[in-house]
């Protein structure tokens, strides 16, 4: 059981946020146990092949077999609009020792060897691996990920002002209860921990990644509470685009043109320009012009691995072809 107090004006300075990097630290979870998130298997299953060319010995080595991540990967955000690169540019000037104190809190039997040695070219190798990731597979479902950030700190908001803290907490999660001006979590593990506000008053962070709540290891920590979103099982409706019919399939084609809405259409999957050549019967140098076009407009994004280049539609591209 953690237990924060409210002291004096804190109660007052229960606050909302929104964390880019808590999302992508947390979202390493479904790479360990897809079994236990499958909300997010068509997301898990789509990137796939981008995940190939990522450090994945390291990544997956950041959290342990309980799933918890060291403390330094999930920062108390300051705003609803915090950005990725901002959060992970403070994680690259953090002292190595705390990295390496956070890491061999995560992991008590030892450290697995992608984050053995100096603890410096650790933590510039963490940065560096969460950066591609969230470049490849995150960002490209940013948007629609923290619309439902957004909108979960919106109705919270509102609670606020109707009901005041009580409304807030009551349906925050089961784990989670206000009583007086304890808030009292109920967290895996069994550890008891109590932790005065003391004037830096307690950060809320909604997550689409997590499905209890998610706490700083560390009572040193400033005070913060990560919580399941609501309306996470909405996230990903539509990540495939449903067959065009043939009034839809005229209307995008007269949009893009026939060649440039067939590609479109089959980037449901990341793929590269030689194996959608292959599939349409263009010439490669074709489809990449077609690609480039494509992808200036916002319709596609694309990811190196190695000599392969992978496109996949983004989520406007979905949204052109699902008429959302």
């Amino acid at each position: 059981m953690l237990t924060y107090r409210l002291d004096g004006t804190d109660l007052g300075a229960v606050r909302f946020a929104v964390s880019p990097l808590g999302e992508l630290s947390l979202s390493l979870r479904t790479w360990r146990e897809p079994g236990r998130y499958p909300l997010h298997l068509p997301w898990l299953q789509r990137t796939i092949p981008l995940r190939s060319g990522l450090d994945t010995d390291l990544l997956l080595a950041l959290t342990n077999e309980r799933l918890s991540l060291p403390d330094f990967l999930t920062p108390r955000p300051h705003s609803p609009l915090t950005r990725l690169d901002d959060e992970l540019g403070r994680m690259a000037a953090l002292d190595p020792d705390v990295v390496a104190e956070d890491l061999a809190e995560v992991h008590r039997d030892g450290l697995p060897p992608a984050l053995r040695g100096d603890p410096a070219v650790t933590r510039d190798r963490i940065v560096a691996a969460l950066a591609e990731y969230g470049r490849v597979c995150l960002e490209p479902w940013w948007p629609r990920v923290r619309t439902v950030l957004e909108a979960d700190v919106v109705h919270r908001g509102r609670r606020l002002a109707q009901g005041g803290l009580p409304a807030v907490f009551e349906d925050l999660s089961p784990r989670i209860r206000l009583e007086g001006d304890l808030v009292r979590v109920q967290l895996r593990g069994g550890h008891t921990a109590e932790r005065a506000t003391s004037g830096e008053g307690l950060t809320l962070v909604p997550s689409t990644f997590t499905l209890g709540v998610t706490a700083p290891i560390s009572v040193a920590e400033a005070p913060l509470l990560q919580y399941p979103a609501r309306g996470v099982g909405t996230l990903w409706e539509g990540e495939r685009a449903r067959q065009l019919d043939d009034g839809q399939h005229e209307a995008v084609s007269a949009l893009l043109g026939p060649t440039r809405t067939e590609l479109l259409v089959a980037l449901a999957e990341p793929a590269s320009s030689s194996e959608l050549g292959l599939r349409s019967g263009v010439t490669t140098s074709a489809v990449n012009q077609h690609l480039r076009a494509l992808r200036a407009a916002g319709l596609l994004t694309s990811a190196r691995h190695g000599r392969l280049v992978l496109y996949r539609r983004t989520d406007l591209g979905d949204r052109l072809l699902t008429g959302g």
